[in-house]
């Protein structure tokens, strides 16, 4: 069937990756067309939807850059639809000492012992960009520069870190990419002083070629009945 069904294509924050995974099989099994896209910082998310180079019907990015593409008439504004909060948090791999990171001073001292630290484009995506503040208020990032290790999005920064990460090495990304990434163990979201809870959204765009599969699919992510999976892949109410 799908073979005779152009795919419903997607542009998204890498923060939604779990949940998009989660419920593919089910918008299909229901009869949606296939899905294809790419997941990424947002800022490179952007980038690609507004050249124009790959095809988009759904696109999910922060409730922000979700807005400022409506105004521009990028995307639908009867579209648009919240899929829920996520926390950056800081991850170890699993197996290895869980430091403490409850208060900004704790959170320096495992910032300060640690052997590497992974976390996404410090210019494009939304946690990494945060991070990047984070450890200049530190006081930190000028000691710690020489142990970044950073990636185009979160998924990828975690991924590395179990992959070829000395023993040591910490983490930090948005909470929903640490879920999805084996071999790594959350540790916590940052302490309330850092803390970064960001909207992400969900609209269609303005050039979809399957407008109505792409609402029904935004549908199906936001749906109440979905609520409990969102948990699952770390996106809490908004």
């Amino acid at each position: 069937m799908h073979a005779l069904v152009a795919p419903l294509t997607f542009l998204s924050a890498g923060a939604a990756q779990g949940l998009v995974q989660a419920l593919r099989a089910e918008f299909e099994a229901a009869g949606g067309p296939h899905l294809q896209g790419r997941f990424g910082a947002v800022g490179a998310m952007k980038e690609l939807l507004l050249a124009g180079q790959e095809r988009c019907d759904v696109f999910v990015s922060t409730h922000r850059i979700v807005q400022e593409l409506v105004a521009d008439g990028h995307l639908r504004p009867a579209s648009v639809a919240p899929l829920g909060r996520v926390h950056t948090g800081v991850a170890v791999r699993a197996g290895e000492h869980v430091p403490a990171i409850d208060t900004p001073e704790a959170l320096r001292k495992a910032l300060a012992a640690a052997t590497a630290i992974y976390f996404p484009d410090p210019d494009r995506a939304t946690a990494g960009i945060h991070f990047a503040n984070v450890l200049a208020e530190l006081g930190l990032a000028g000691s710690t520069s020489a142990l970044w290790r950073t990636y185009p999005n979160g998924a990828a920064a975690m991924r590395e870190m179990v992959a070829g990460g000395p023993p040591g090495a910490i983490g930090c990304t948005q909470v929903s990419e640490i879920l999805i990434t084996p071999g790594v163990q959350l540790v916590g979201a940052l302490p309330q002083r850092f803390e970064l809870a960001t909207l992400y959204t969900a609209a269609v765009s303005m050039g979809a070629r399957q407008p109505g599969a792409a609402a029904r699919f935004i549908a199906l992510l936001t749906s109440p009945a979905q609520h409990d999976v969102r948990e699952r892949c770390g996106l809490t109410e908004p």
